[in-house]
């Protein structure tokens, strides 16, 4: 796997394929995208980052029908 991407404007480009991905109903690769941008937010150190990853994320699970992982990025989402 690549490694996340640190600077903003890598960072902006995988959250667009992201989006993509997602709305194109590929969200294997939309789930890809999103975890790799929540490792760059953590990496970071951007608490406001990884809340927003997390949150989309856990849409993207709660589509694919898995709750349980749906429910844990939630839980990330508003901490």
């Amino acid at each position: 796997m690549e490694h996340p991407p640190l600077n903003i404007v890598a960072l902006r480009l995988c959250h667009c394929r992201a989006e993509a991905a997602a709305s194109e109903g590929s969200l294997h690769v939309a789930v890809q995208m999103y975890r790799a941008c929540l490792e760059a937010a953590e990496r970071r150190e951007d608490e406001q980052a990884i809340q927003f990853f997390a949150s989309k994320l856990s849409v993207c699970y709660e589509r694919m029908g898995l709750g349980e992982k749906a429910s844990s990025f939630k839980a990330l989402a508003k901490a």
